[in-house]
């Protein structure tokens, strides 16, 4: 039991519930019932801070009445409309809303309902691409160690989490990897961005002399990988990752899904780095983590590659049934909105110093082994227990959720991603609660 679960009030059995440890879970289920704000609300009426804007998709904090207008409005007008050979207004009205916040070029926009989506979507237009471009040698996709692309058959093939493929034996055939930029023994507590790293872009040479150039379609990155608990880049390993694909005519794709729409204090983390991808996955902050949607946003080199043949003919052989929902559209324009009128695509470049500085106040307190942070992201990663990975990790989370800290668990690593509305005292509200969980564990 939590010390603040409400027994015999919720049948658990019958939800299989994803990315969790469901046998523990429901021993001694951790439940929310509502949402303001900064804060959640469990079942017994406890305020919880959120420390990573649900899954990293609550940018502009919980309860947004002008979104949750916007959805009635839009269920009560159209509730849904087919984009197979028909559309709506909306559709093409959010396309250029976004294509208007877009890095410069990337302003043609395919519409998913997820990250997970996003990223099958711009693998299969890289092969895609290449095939229409007279390339179609082209069909080999190289991954990172140690990245997240989601759940689909492309995304855990070029994904590098060990034990998300595990599992999954049958993958995609013709997928690669690098490696990753995880050095503790150079870059251990470095603040924003290592020093140390950038030569390991250049593994991507490894694998054009291994498999040569012709045979590779595309290279996906996070630009900081989340869900292995925030790895910033190494300084210049984005940008020669970006003359390394130029000099082999390798598509680059940027899976922003968790930092697009304002994360780093900048639109998009391709704004932040300077880099530009040829192709960038996004979902969660789009429509504020409301209603299901993602967009792959493309450069015109790649959709103008694809509109080829008779105009007659489909030039991409792909979408979803909810493609550009008419209510997820809705909630997408509102969430532009309230991010335009309260400045959250830049807000976190304002509270970025502050947040570095606070979490690193917690170097020096045991198992504590690296803390790393860019823009409004941030980890704090332990030392695991002999023989039991993960277990220090967990009671330290259990313990923060007990004590009104919502964060992700990541092994023992702690990631943490606050609503673009985080204040100072959210921050160190925060940190004063990991740190106590940190100490009570140890």
């Amino acid at each position: 039991m939590t010390l603040h679960q409400i027994p015999n009030t919720i049948k658990t059995d019958s939800f299989w519930m994803p990315f969790t440890a469901n046998r523990q879970f429901k021993k001694a289920p951790r439940l929310f019932s509502s949402a303001e704000g900064m804060h959640y609300t469990t079942v017994d009426g406890r305020k919880v801070i959120d420390g990573s804007a649900g899954l990293w998709c609550v940018n502009a904090g919980h309860g947004r009445k002008q979104i949750a207008a916007a959805v009635e409005r839009q269920l009560m007008t159209l509730d849904f409309a087919p984009s197979f050979q028909m559309g709506h207004p909306l559709a093409f009205d959010f396309a250029e809303r976004l294509a208007e916040i877009a890095p410069k070029g990337l302003d043609r926009v395919f519409f998913t309902n997820s990250g997970s989506e996003s990223v099958d979507t711009a693998l299969k237009i890289a092969l895609a691409y290449h095939r229409a471009t007279g390339q179609a040698s082209r069909t080999r996709l190289i991954g990172r160690e140690r990245g997240y692309h989601g759940v689909g058959f492309g995304g855990t093939s070029v994904g590098g989490m060990v034990a998300n493929r595990r599992a999954f034996t049958t993958l995609l055939p013709g997928v690669d990897h690098i490696r990753h930029t995880h050095d503790l023994s150079r870059n251990a507590f470095a603040k924003d961005q290592p020093e140390h790293g950038a030569e390991l872009a250049d593994d991507l040479e490894r694998l054009v002399a291994l498999h040569g150039a012709e045979t590779i379609a595309a290279v996906i990155v996070e630009p900081v990988p989340g869900s292995t608990a925030v790895l910033p880049p190494p300084k210049g390993y984005l940008q020669r990752l970006r003359q390394i694909c130029d000099k082999h005519g390798i598509l680059l794709i940027f899976d922003e899904v968790i930092t697009g729409f304002g994360r780093l204090g900048t639109p998009f983390a391709a704004d932040f780095f300077g880099v530009t991808p040829d192709l960038m996955t996004t979902a969660k902050g789009i429509t504020n983590g409301t209603i299901p949607c993602g967009a792959v946003f493309a450069s015109r080199k790649v959709h103008d590659g694809m509109m080829v043949g008779p105009e007659n003919m489909m030039e991409l052989f792909h979408g979803y049934t909810y493609s550009a929902h008419p209510t997820a559209c809705a909630a997408g324009i509102a969430t532009l909105d309230i991010y335009k009128d309260e400045g959250l695509l830049t807000r976190g470049a304002t509270m970025a110093e502050y947040w570095r500085d606070a979490l690193h106040q917690l170097k020096g307190l045991p198992n504590v082994v690296d803390i790393r942070n860019c823009g409004l992201m941030g980890a704090v990663e332990l030392a695991p227990r002999d023989g039991a990975v993960g277990a220090r990790g967990y009671d330290v989370m259990v313990d923060c959720f007990n004590t009104g800290l919502y964060l992700r668990m990541s092994g023992d690593s702690f990631a943490m991603s606050p609503p673009l509305i985080v204040e100072k005292s959210h921050i160190d509200q925060m940190v004063s609660i990991l740190g106590d969980a940190i100490k009570k564990v140890a």
